[in-house]
């Protein structure tokens, strides 16, 4: 990825241009650092200035990227008197800004300071709200919240739905009238396969799973299992918190989190690889991409493919318990030592609805995801209000999945995307799920011996062609563009129908 000699009028917008992406990169990384701190390590009573000093530094960086000098920028790297002299690198950072600034130029700064300590104050009211079961507590928060994002949507601009205006942000090009359809076959299809499994299926014995199995044991486990799968201890670190999620710093520095249950060894494991699924993709981005905007996954859809093709596709098969199994089988004799290697995959395969989307299995998980996308289109269009969510969400959970919360935590305040704003993100993981699918089906092409890969431990030569097909562009590519260049075709639900179909008829002996 050489970089084009340029006309010498473009030498000086191209040092600036630089020099802009670099400080803006730079900031990003100290508020990296400064969100994984409130989430891990800070003390609750700093949490609130800590929030406001964030909410500082993040309009900064808002300010930069809205800046006179970034427009001036990228008129001239956008002209066409230039853009033919322009290396594909450039090209590719010259987007990612401009996309931005169309977007967000129109907000007053003042308007995304208030809105950016709003996010780090209502992060510690979710907690509170959590500890004490009681949505209230979040609910004045979460309306401010949803208010911003409203306003933000209609400055953005859309043509057929307010929500396409924040899809956008996480999942560039995707709208409401791409997802729609997506979403229906992919519901269609797993409520008619869950149907059979509940009503023909041999349920696979998961018992032995809920028993009490020694936290410090389940971290020693997971310590052990990272390097093997390929995540670089040297360049990450696996700590704890509330919600299980990941965190870069820059490509040296990339932060897993997981969370523990005595009773529950699955979660742990799980929401361990699928973090070191978002780690490897952000450790593997071409270095020559680091301190610029290119330095990350192409988009949260993308993002979340590697984490799910991770987790599930690799983590659940049967053929990563062959490799695995007899060494959880020493970290847990008493509780593992008459369970065979076949009663443990199916176990961790179960499918059974339930009310936690991190600890749903991989068939309903999407269920999950389609609740909170119709529920995040409606907030939007102002078809509902905040105050009316936990009865809203509890009866989504009865019509989608056959359960209904007993709790607010149970319902409602489970996820913690909403306290940061993260409106119109959820949609990724079922998108992730479907890329994940059909990267899988590609994989499989090209690699024969997937399977004895996988069996044999050798996840270095897997990882080898992820980051060779996906990882290593980082932002270079448009997901849409990306997924094409790995696939040789734009995003198709039906892997996954397949993936999912073939997986569970064979689990479950339909």
């Amino acid at each position: 990825m050489e970089q084009k000699k340029v006309k010498q009028p473009l030498e000086k917008t191209l040092e600036q241009f630089k020099a802009l992406d670099e400080k803006i990169t730079h900031y990003y990384s100290v508020i990296g650092l400064a969100d994984w701190d409130q989430k891990v390590m800070a003390p609750k009573k700093g949490r609130r200035v800590f929030a406001r000093a964030v909410g500082t530094l993040r309009t900064e960086v808002f300010k930069l990227s809205v800046s006179p000098e970034m427009g001036e920028l990228l008129a001239v790297l956008s002209s066409p008197e230039y853009v033919e002299e322009l290396d594909q690198i450039t090209i590719a950072k010259a987007r990612e800004y401009k996309s931005y600034y169309e977007k967000a130029k129109s907000i007053p700064a003042d308007l995304y300071q208030e809105y950016s300590m709003l996010t780090g104050q209502a992060n510690d009211a979710w907690e509170d709200a959590r500890e004490a079961n009681d949505f209230a507590k979040f609910q004045p928060y979460l309306e401010k919240i949803v208010d911003y994002k409203r306003k933000f949507a209609e400055i953005y601009g859309y043509e057929d739905h307010p929500y396409d205006a924040l899809l956008d942000e996480f999942e560039p090009g995707l709208t409401v009238k791409i997802l729609d359809p997506l979403f229906a076959k992919l519901r269609k299809t797993s409520v008619d396969l869950l149907n059979r499994i509940q009503k023909n299926g041999k349920r696979p014995n998961d018992h032995f799973l809920s028993q009490p199995f020694s936290v410090a044991k389940q971290k020693e486990f997971n310590r052990y299992i990272l390097p093997i799968i390929g995540f670089d201890m040297m360049a990450g670190r696996l700590d704890e918190t509330i919600h299980p999620f990941e965190q870069t710093i820059n490509i040296g520095d990339v932060r897993l989190t997981t969370k523990y249950i005595e009773d529950n060894v699955c979660s742990a494991i799980f929401s361990t690889i699928h973090e070191a699924g978002h780690g490897m993709y952000e450790q593997h981005i071409n270095p020559d991409f680091e301190e610029s905007v290119l330095q990350s996954g192409a988009s949260f859809g993308i993002h979340e493919s590697q984490s799910r093709f991770l987790e599930n596709m690799v983590g659940r098969s049967k053929e990563f318990w062959s490799y695995f199994y007899p060494t959880l089988q020493k970290f847990f004799p008493e509780q593992l030592e008459n369970v065979s290697l076949d009663e443990f995959y199916r176990a961790v395969n179960t499918v059974e609805p339930s009310l936690i989307r991190i600890e749903a299995d991989e068939l309903t998980y999407n269920l999950h995801i389609m609740l909170r996308y119709e529920i995040e289109k409606a907030l939007i269009a102002g078809e509902i209000e905040v105050k009316d969510l936990p009865i809203i969400w509890n009866q989504k959970m009865h019509d989608y999945l056959g359960v209904t919360p007993a709790t607010d935590l149970e319902g409602v305040l489970q996820d913690v995307h909403w306290s940061y704003g993260d409106i119109g993100y959820f949609p990724s993981y079922s998108l992730g799920n479907l890329y994940a699918a059909q990267i899988l089906r590609t994989i499989q092409k090209q690699l024969p011996d997937f399977p004895k890969l996988i069996e044999s431990g050798r996840f270095d030569v897997i990882q080898g062609w992820l980051k060779e097909n996906v990882h290593q562009y980082g932002k270079l590519y448009t997901p849409n563009d990306l997924i094409v260049k790995v696939t040789g075709e734009e995003l198709n639900a039906d892997y996954l129908v397949e993936y999912l179909e073939e997986k569970y008829a064979e689990i479950y002996e339909l």
